[in-house]
């Protein structure tokens, strides 16, 4: 089997996998033991997580760096099973969410092992999974995200009853973020514990004043967004228009605008 053959099945049998808590929540962590990813527990304060590429990055740090301590946060596993376990234990979950065309375009630049057919499947399982979860979650578009972030948090709030603090997008804030998020493929422990609220940011600003070849790690860029990575997602613009991908991108669109549209339905146990 090819290295991409490989690629691409691991990715199908993971995303199948991770739909369900039971059997995928063991396995995460025994994988992602921390400090980041972090798996949803019994210290978990909040979760926020969605399908890879809907501003999960920026909404963790940006939360983290609106609180007067640091919060128990699981986040960044990209599986249905992590909200799924939020919405049973009642623990308080944010559900990112993107359109479709923008997540997946974007995923496939940072993950060119991943097959479009594939990631369309993939997209409509992960939204098609969680929906019937929303009314345990609250739910946040790109957009919400990163446009307005205080409003999603106080949306939490209301919610749940937290208290947690919203995020005030200043000038010192948002560079905050660009910056911690620009520091994130170092993998800084310090760092990656900020995420998951085990260390806090003057903490990791200790460690990183520490590190002078931070700022320096060619990594640093990868997550920001960049012309490049806009190149490269237009030169898959016409992959994603292949006639014979018409019914998965529509499946993927529709678990898209019925995911937000059941965000106040009714859900069993």
């Amino acid at each position: 089997m090819t290295g991409s053959a490989l690629g691409r099945l691991r990715y199908v049998l993971r995303s199948r996998i991770a739909e369900y808590p039971a059997l995928y929540l063991p396995l995460a962590r025994r994988k992602y033991p921390g400090p980041s990813p972090e798996v949803v527990g019994c210290e978990t304060e909040l979760v926020i997580d969605g399908y890879t590429r809907c501003a999960s990055t920026f909404a963790v740090y940006a939360f983290q760096i609106a609180q007067p301590r640091p919060v128990r946060v699981a986040h960044h596993l990209h599986a249905p099973a992590q909200l799924i376990a939020a919405a049973k234990a009642r623990t308080p979950a944010l559900a990112l969410i993107r359109e479709p065309k923008g997540a997946i375009l974007s995923q496939l630049v940072r993950e060119p092992w991943v097959a479009l057919a594939d990631a369309l499947v993939g997209y409509a399982r992960y939204y098609e999974r969680v929906m019937p979860y929303t009314p345990y979650l609250v739910v946040a578009d790109f957009d919400d995200v990163t446009r307005d972030f205080g409003a999603v948090v106080r949306r939490l709030n209301a919610r749940f009853g937290t208290t947690f603090v919203p995020f005030e997008p200043t000038e010192v804030n948002v560079r905050t973020c660009l910056e911690l998020i620009r520091e994130r493929p170092s993998l800084s422990p310090a760092l990656l514990g900020f995420e998951s609220g085990t260390v806090s940011i003057s903490e990791w600003r200790a460690s990183h004043k520490g590190d002078p070849e931070a700022a320096t790690d060619p990594r640093r860029d990868v997550w920001v967004p960049s012309a490049d990575r806009e190149r490269s997602k237009a030169a898959l613009h016409q992959e994603w228009l292949r006639p014979e991908l018409a019914s998965r991108r529509a499946r993927a669109w529709r678990a898209y605008e019925e995911f937000r549209a059941d965000a106040n339905g009714g859900c069993d146990d």
